[in-house]
């Protein structure tokens, strides 16, 4: 098994499920000690006991720290806990997101554009820059942020979500400018992955929407994890800025014949 991150220390947000706790346990698999949070703390427990079995790793190498992304307090206290727990925090995968708003835009309701982007963006700001006051400005890391094919395209129905991915990319590329050399930051941009938190995108329809995807099939959370664990380690060090694709050639699909 690859241990390129032995000795290392990763908080993954919103990690209790789906493509959050695949970035975890490939993590873990891979050497790193793992904080991951979520808003929901029973659920949260039971996935750090869940992937200290399946990884085969102690216990204490899953910190579980419940708590919402969107929360200045929640965000201080899993860095906090993280670097007395670990003794570093050296990646960051800002995976936590929301996408509560579908329909025109011209419909959209106000307050939740703005919470929309509270979450999508500025949380992962906020972690970002306790992450760098905290170690990484003296130690150096990686962040990684999730981004999504939304933001590259327009929708038709998610896009507020589409927005504050794209400003979540432009936003990966400043810190990447900013934060450089001592710190590479990169972003991931996943089309329609099986979890539930995409299951609207695709529930009772998947064989339709599959035809939209030249590989034939859905992500799984497992696919972004191993890209997510690319760029966050040194074997993707002269990568920083970039919002990497991840979609199984959809946004190939529409081909000028």
């Amino acid at each position: 098994m690859n241990q390129d991150f032995a000795g290392q220390t990763a908080v993954v947000t919103a990690a209790s499920r789906g493509i959050g706790r695949a970035i975890a346990h490939e993590l873990l698999n891979r050497g790193a000690s793992v904080t991951i949070t979520a808003r929901d703390a029973a659920a949260l427990r039971s996935t750090a006991d869940e992937l200290a079995v399946e990884t085969g790793v102690e216990r204490d190498r899953v910190l579980a720290v419940p708590g919402d992304a969107g929360d200045i307090e929640s965000r201080a206290e899993a860095v906090k806990r993280t670097i007395e727990q670990f003794g570093s925090l050296d990646v960051l995968v800002n995976n936590a997101g929301i996408n509560s708003l579908f329909g025109p835009l011209v419909e959209a309701d106000l307050d939740e554009v703005r919470q929309t982007f509270d979450v999508n963006v500025t949380a992962a700001l906020g972690f970002t820059q306790l992450a760098w006051h905290s170690w990484m400005s003296e130690h150096g890391g990686a962040i990684v942020n999730m981004s999504s094919t939304a933001a590259l395209r327009a929708t038709g129905d998610i896009g507020v979500y589409g927005a504050s991915k794209l400003a979540l990319s432009r936003l990966t590329e400043e810190l990447a400018y900013q934060l450089g050399p001592k710190v590479r930051v990169n972003a991931v941009a996943p089309a329609v992955v099986k979890t539930v938190f995409a299951e609207p995108l695709y529930s009772g329809r998947e064989a339709e929407v599959v035809k939209r995807y030249p590989l034939g099939r859905l992500g799984i959370p497992s696919d972004v994890a191993k890209l997510v664990a690319f760029l966050a380690s040194d074997a993707a060090g002269w990568i920083t800025g970039d919002t990497v694709r991840i979609d199984g050639g959809q946004l190939v699909h529409s081909v000028i014949a």
